[in-house]
Formats: C-alpha cells, sequence, structure tokens
C-alpha cells in the first residue's frame, strides 16, 4: 500500500480520505480548517501543518478542491504542493474544473518531475462514503494504470478519457447533463403539482424505463418532502455550469439549453439557497409559479 496525501476535506474529500485508509494506505490529510482533519486523525490519518509538508514523503498526493481558486493557492500558492514535491510522485486532482486549469498543473508538475492525472469524480456525498464514485481521468495512460490501487476504493468505475484535459472536460459534460436533469425534473414537479398530481405516484411513474435516471430517483423524494440538506450544494453547481459556459465559449459551441439553466441556477443562488441541495433549484421554479410542491392540490388547474 501505498503513502498518500490528501488535501481538501470537505464532505467529499473526509469520505474519500476515510476510504484510502481503511483499504491499508498511509494517509497524510491536510485542510486549511483544521479541526476537519480529527476524525481521520482518529482513524490512523497524519495532520499536516501545510500542504507542503503533506506532501513530502507521499507516493501520490489527491485533492478535492472547490475551484480555480482554491487550486492556485494550494498548489501553487506559499507552502503549496509544489513546494514539496519532488521527482517520482503522482498527483491528482479529483476536482471538477476546466481543462485550462488541468493543462497548467501538468506543466508545472511535469517540471518537477511529477505524474499528473485531471480526475472528476461523478457522485455526491453519500457515493464518496460508499467508496461508490464514478472516475474520469486525464493524463499520460501509465499514470493513470499506476493509479488504479489508489482508485479502487473510491469508486465502481473509472473512465480513462485520453490527454491531460479530457478528464476535466467530461468532468464538465457531466455537471451539464446533471443540470439539465435537475431542471427538467424541478419544471415536471411543479407543472404536476399546478395540474393537480400526486407528485409520489408522478416519481413511480418517471421510474419507468422511458424517463429513468439517478438525478430523478435521488432528488425527486427529497424535493416531495422539501428536504434540501446539502449532499451537492447548488453553489457547486453554480461554480460548474459556469465553467460548462466558459468551455463551451472557448470551442465556440452552443449550448442554448444550458446557458438557460445556468441563469436559473445563477438566480437561485442570489435568492439564498446556494449553501442548500442542488435540488434547491426547484424553490425558484415554485416562485416564478406561484406554488409550493408540499402543498397539496387537487384536481387540474382552473377546478
Amino acid at each position: 500500500m501505498e503513502n498518500l496525501a490528501f488535501l481538501g476535506l470537505g464532505r467529499m474529500g473526509r469520505a474519500m480520505a476515510a476510504n484510502l485508509l481503511a483499504a491499508g494506505h498511509s494517509v497524510t490529510v491536510w485542510n486549511r480548517t483544521r479541526q476537519r482533519c480529527d476524525e481521520l486523525v482518529g482513524k490512523g490519518a497524519r495532520a499536516a501543518e501545510s500542504p507542503a509538508e503533506a506532501v513530502q514523503s507521499a507516493d501520490a498526493i489527491l485533492y478535492s478542491l472547490p475551484d480555480e481558486r482554491a487550486i492556485g493557492e494550494v498548489v501553487f500558492g506559499w507552502a503549496g504542493v509544489l513546494e514539496g514535491v519532488r521527482a517520482g510522485q503522482l498527483a491528482i486532482d479529483l476536482s471538477t474544473v476546466h481543462p485550462d486549469v488541468s493543462r497548467r498543473q501538468k506543466e508545472a508538475y511535469t517540471a518537477e518531475g511529477v505524474d499528473f492525472l485531471d480526475a472528476p469524480v461523478f457522485g455526491s456525498q453519500p457515493e464518496a462514503a460508499a467508496g461508490g464514485l464514478w472516475i474520469v481521468v486525464g493524463g499520460d495512460r501509465a499514470a493513470y494504470d499506476r493509479a488504479a490501487p489508489i482508485f479502487r476504493p473510491l469508486s465502481v468505475s473509472t473512465h480513462y478519457m485520453g490527454c491531460t484535459g479530457q478528464g476535466a472536460a467530461m468532468g464538465l459534460i457531466g455537471s451539464l447533463i446533471v443540470a439539465l436533469q435537475i431542471q427538467a425534473l424541478g419544471e415536471g414537479l411543479v407543472l404536476a403539482r399546478k395540474a393537480g398530481l400526486n407528485l409520489d405516484e408522478v416519481l413511480e411513474v418517471l421510474a419507468l424505463p422511458d424517463f429513468r435516471s439517478p438525478i430523478f430517483s435521488g432528488m425527486g423524494p427529497g424535493i416531495v418532502r422539501r428536504d434540501f440538506q446539502a449532499v451537492f450544494s447548488l453553489e457547486h453547481l453554480h461554480k460548474d455550469v459556469d465553467q460548462v459556459a466558459r468551455l463551451a465559449e472557448q470551442l465556440l459551441v452552443p449550448v442554448p439549453a444550458s446557458a438557460a439553466v445556468r441563469e436559473q441556477v445563477k438566480a437561485a443562488v442570489a435568492n439564498g439557497w446556494g449553501a442548500e441541495n442542488a435540488s434547491a433549484l426547484v424553490k425558484l421554479l415554485e416562485r416564478q409559479a406561484n406554488v409550493v410542491l408540499g402543498e397539496e392540490r387537487r384536481g387540474p388547474v382552473g377546478d
């Protein structure tokens, strides 16, 4: 088992680091808020005072960070990862970021003799805790093969997408499709409520093969119960759809439906729901339609 460093202990990072410990790896952890390290230290991890210290003795370095700015601070900043690396290590960025950010990291790591993979994950906190994520990876194939034993405790599948930046691009394409599905689910449930349908029965129909989606089955019951506790927050979805828009503009690809959903997500965050689950996007649709899904309505509109 390898010596690993894991940086960034949010909901996803804590779960992934715990699974690496449970798999027998030696793990050194770091987080800006030191208290988040305590639970993992209790499970056998070692806490470092800085990213540079965390990575010094590691064979592989993993990090799960919220955005490009955090990567700039943790990887490139003072006492950052690049100040502590040595030739022969492997760095794995599990964050969802623009491919340009991945390529910038690749260049910096290569100068230090360190291999690099961009490896964003699909799934939210429950999948992370269960070791049930799906990981899409860009970088050198040899580095991907080397990372296989590290990915195994984290995921049910990994997918090699090609050269550096291709994993990041696939991560954003996944975010685009997730955002569209959340919007579609919200629109459907709001329209169903206005039409007088029972929302539990609507969800039963949406579980049929013609409509089946893990997004619908995972978020639908929570929306109906008005449970918006965050497992993947609306503000994180906002960050992702902004990156989708940046990539599409860069490549001159029209994404009209995604652009419309991006405006909806932005408005929902502006209304103060950013810290709630991404399914809280439905609250904006409720407001626009003057309906609340938790309220019973019988009969079609106009009765």
